[in-house]
């Protein structure tokens, strides 16, 4: 290793340890310990240009250990992408740029929020996937305008979520050779040594996913680190994992390899001590010396020349292929390219329709208008109606199909979808049955907090799944979804209220969760753009002011419209309200609110074959909920429904005992 490569690295653990130490607060062990991986990447390897940060073919680098976050922040300072000394010297402190695990869209160079361990590994998967479909749509001889690799750096936490063993062995199966993942096996993790629970072969249990297998001993080796890249990108079958023994805290005379070097600052005493061990000056605090800057500046001149290159090659493939060219443009603009809702084909339906039957053939009828959906489910797709004719299935002999196949992997099928979101280009949508939507929970979060246009498409929505009984009837999960900040869930009540569903959750600027039948419901033929505003009415009352108002969502507006007949006959005349979508209902001004849910008219229900949490907000507190109130039952739907009262008979006797 020569003299500046060196110096640089150490300026990247004293930087990394020294905003730990100001914050008194964060993970100094990582940066440390996995520096010379770092500096390999993005000094002799990666192809990015700091000028432009949001280039379409750079290469990706995704720090999936988000805990050690100072390790990026030193990095984006060192290689020109905005962050200051300052921004280094104000970690983990309010408002900063540099916050406690890197967040997408506060920091620019942050390619997605990580910290939750295995979630950055499995986003890896899913910005591969997208370089290798979006390759394989517009590249053509002597234009390859998509080619640029995914780098990862994962420890021992990521190895041992789940969700890294899901997405790892989709990676293999699907072949996405331009994967490439850093091992820092340091084999510490908070408790202590890795080997109180920790004793598989990793590298092992990679060779079985389908991954080339390489290994470098000794972290601070550069010369080996390159050339463990370059036998990387060598193999175009697989994806790479590149194993490196690291030492926690590398440079720290008194906890380089020790437990307490992962999670807590090292101390004023231990950080002179580790200026000395590398020979840096004990005197200045957040010092860079200026020929660390010019090394790295080489570096921002390397990436300002390899897009100007690539800027060269796309403008002749511009004249060359002026559609392709075209189509790149909408696609990377995220716009689609008409008004979808004056189109008049993706209302076209006719007779009754389970809500999962209308949203495939919506879903179909989209890809005329938006051809860059891509997704699938998880091993569902006949049941979710989430399969895409005519466009083919994706995987290592085809990596042109837009059909993903992601198998019995719900956790890693979310964070691949947010993936794929964050690469660009691409709009994806994945599925699975309602009930499992838990394993997707905390990437269906990250997907709001990061404001992704992922569309996930969740059916068998309630105890109307029947017969598998309690264990995939939902009852819980609408007000577990409703509570994720940004996320906007649906819940149809016919096929044109799902058309209407689908295109919001295109045109939205955040995920949105559409909520499904397995039954069949009515088509009521109403406004599609009624749905717009979240809830709007069904059918009114005769009367200026309606005797009670009947509100609902998917599958129980039809037993209220049912309950409104009968109340009739007892000369009781209410209004029903469809309300698919609480949250976009909740953005509408005061007045509209007004005009659906009146002030003046307290006596209400709710209907949801689900529980109440989050409805007596609309109902108040002299309302009433035809709801669930524990777990389903193993039964015919009709009869499920019956024993626990979500029936027109009990909507009937609770509007009529209200208005007593």
């Amino acid at each position: 290793m020569n003299t500046i490569d060196n110096k640089t690295i150490n300026a990247i653990r004293i930087l990394s340890a020294e905003g730990v130490q100001k914050a008194n607060s964060g993970h100094p062990g990582l940066p440390m310990g996995s520096a010379a991986i770092a500096y390999s990447v993005w000094a002799k390897n990666m192809k990015h240009n700091p000028k432009n940060p949001n280039w379409e073919d750079r290469d990706r680098f995704v720090l999936s250990a988000g805990h050690g976050s100072m390790l990026l922040y030193s990095l984006l300072h060192l290689f020109g992408y905005g962050l200051t000394i300052g921004d280094l010297q104000n970690f983990r402190q309010l408002g900063s740029k540099t916050p406690g695990h890197p967040e997408y869209g506060n920091t620019v160079g942050i390619e997605t929020t990580t910290g939750p361990l295995g979630q950055g590994i499995a986003n890896s998967v899913g910005f591969a996937l997208a370089e290798e479909y979006l390759s394989k749509k517009f590249n053509k001889p002597d234009y390859n305008i998509v080619d640029h690799y995914t780098y990862c750096l994962v420890g021992d936490g990521c190895m041992m979520e789940g969700i890294s063993s899901e997405a790892s062995s989709f990676a293999g199966t699907m072949g996405l050779s331009k994967l490439i993942v850093f091992y820092d096996d340091n084999e510490i993790s908070i408790e202590g040594d890795t080997d109180i629970t920790f004793r598989e072969d990793v590298a092992k249990r990679y060779k079985a996913y389908g991954w080339q297998i390489i290994k470098v001993e000794d972290g601070n080796d550069l010369d080996a680190i390159n050339a463990a890249i370059i036998k990387a990108k060598g193999d175009t079958e697989n994806p790479s994992f590149i194993v490196v023994k690291t030492q926690i805290g590398f440079g720290c005379p008194a906890k380089q390899g020790k437990a307490s070097a992962h999670g807590e600052p090292l101390g004023i005493d231990n950080l002179i001590a580790t200026k000395k061990n590398l020979d840096w000056p004990t005197d200045k605090d957040f010092y860079v010396p200026d020929d660390v800057y010019e090394n790295t500046n080489k570096v921002i001149e390397c990436g300002i020349k390899a897009e100007n290159e690539w800027n060269v090659l796309f403008a002749g493939y511009k004249s060359e292929y002026p559609k392709l060219a075209k189509e790149w443009d909408l696609w990377f603009s995220g716009k689609i390219c008409c008004n979808l809702w004056d189109k008049q084909d993706l209302f076209a339906f006719d007779g009754d329709m389970a809500t999962r039957n209308s949203s495939g053939a919506v879903l179909n009828r989209l890809i005329k208008y938006v051809p860059n959906l891509i997704g699938g489910s998880a091993d569902l797709a006949p049941s979710t109606k989430t399969l895409m004719k005519n466009t083919g299935d994706f995987g290592r002999e085809n990596k042109s199909g837009a059909n993903l196949h992601f198998g019995v992997r719900e956790h890693a099928m979310a964070a691949i979808g947010n993936g794929i979101a964050l690469h660009g280009g691409l709009k994806p949508y994945v599925s699975t049955f309602f009930i499992f939507c838990d394993y997707m929970k905390h990437s269906m979060r990250l997907s709001a907090l990061m404001k992704q246009n992922v569309v996930y498409v969740l059916t068998h929505d309630s105890i109307g799944v029947g017969e598998d009984g309690p264990t995939h009837q939902p009852v819980e999960q609408l007000a577990s979804i409703r509570s994720i900040p940004g996320m906007t869930v649906i819940r149809p009540a016919d096929s044109i209220e799902t058309a209407a569903a689908w295109l919001i959750a295109i045109e939205n600027d955040g995920p949105t969760s559409l909520v499904l039948t397995r039954q069949n419901l009515p088509l009521y033929n109403k406004n599609p753009k009624n749905v717009l505003k979240g809830a709007y009415i069904m059918a009114d009352s005769d009367k200026e002011t309606p005797d009670a108002i009947l509100i609902a969502s998917g599958s129980e507006v039809e037993l209220c419209l049912k309950a409104k007949v009968e109340l009739k006959t007892k000369d009781v005349d209410v209004r029903v309200v469809s309300m698919p979508s609480m949250e976009l209902f909740d953005k509408q001004p005061g007045k509209y609110k007004e005009s659906i849910l009146p002030n003046n008219v307290r006596a209400r229900v709710g209907v949801e074959a689900a529980l109440s949490f989050g409805w007596y907000k609309y109902i108040g507190l002299d309302g009433d909920m035809v709801c669930m109130n524990g777990y389903g039952a193993s039964g015919p739907a009709k009869q499920v429904f019956e024993k626990f009262g979500i029936t027109t008979q009990n909507i009937v006797k609770k509007t009529l005992d209200l208005i007593k």
